[in-house]
């Protein structure tokens, strides 16, 4: 007995330490990995990232930290970690291989909700689609176009080529040009549109409006004409100008542009 129990006391002595410095790195451990995804989790709400990406970041950052502390704690026994290490890398390599093409349309998503180079409402223009974005999801962003088509794009498209935000910076140019004939008075012209411009009200007033001849030939001058109005107004004042200029030159009995044919028969 008195030799079982010497034993049983060197034992005790031996793992005691052991499991001790065990269960104080798993409670330390389990607590850093906890506050350290609570951390991530309250900047990213605080950069107002969608609560699912939130979520699933912090998730990942909680699990592989406790991971962490477990191989760790596996090692304070004497177990050999090597193994499960190389075992989780391995994984994580078949893993990241099958799905290499979904991972990078998650982190184009990350991405973007990130650093919002668009929000949700914007006009943008994509490589040959434009379109209202309706959604940005973890691995797609959804397009409401103009004829009011859904497009779905992965976020790796998206991230990937030149992304033009239309409507990001609040307010926007339209550039139109018009042709009447070469005979009619530039100042007239001028007038003409600037009237329908004035007409408008939702062109703005400051930036003011250009009306620019942007070039002459047999038959035809040119005009540049380029008020600003607020991005969601485009199109209504496009399609204004369009008609409403064509209207005002009928008006005015400003011609329009003769062919080159035409006036060389004329002269």
């Amino acid at each position: 007995m008195e030799k079982y129990s010497s034993q049983l006391i060197n034992l005790a002595s031996t793992i005691a330490p052991k499991i001790v410095m065990a269960i104080l790195t798993l409670v330390i451990g389990f607590w850093f990995a906890n506050k350290l995804s609570k951390i991530l989790k309250a900047v990213l709400t605080k950069r107002k990232i969608d609560i699912a990406v939130t979520s699933f970041l912090a998730s990942i950052v909680s699990s592989a930290g406790k991971i962490m502390v477990l191989i760790s704690v596996a090692g304070i026994f004497g177990i050999e970690t090597t193994s499960f290490v190389a075992l989780i890398g391995a994984a994580g390599i078949a893993i990241g291989l099958a799905l290499q093409g979904s991972l990078s349309h998650f982190a184009s998503g990350v991405m973007i909700l990130i650093f919002k180079p668009f929000q949700v409402g914007d006009l943008i223009q994509i490589g040959e689609h434009t379109g209202n974005v309706e959604d940005i999801q973890i691995f797609n962003t959804v397009l409401r176009t103009l004829d009011n088509r859904k497009i779905i794009l992965p976020n790796g498209a998206v991230t990937s080529g030149a992304m033009v935000n239309i409507s990001g910076q609040g307010t926007i140019r339209v550039d139109m040009r018009f042709g009447v004939s070469n005979i009619e008075d530039i100042d007239k012209v001028r007038a003409a549109i600037q009237q329908v411009a004035d007409g408008c009200p939702k062109i703005l007033k400051n930036p003011a409006i250009d009306i620019l001849v942007n070039s002459q030939d047999v038959g035809i001058t040119k005009y540049d004409v380029r008020p600003w109005v607020n991005s969601e107004d485009y199109w209504e004042v496009y399609y204004y100008m369009q008609e409403n200029v064509k209207r005002q030159f009928e008006l005015n009995k400003i011609a329009g542009p003769k062919s080159a044919i035409e006036t060389i028969i004329k002269r």
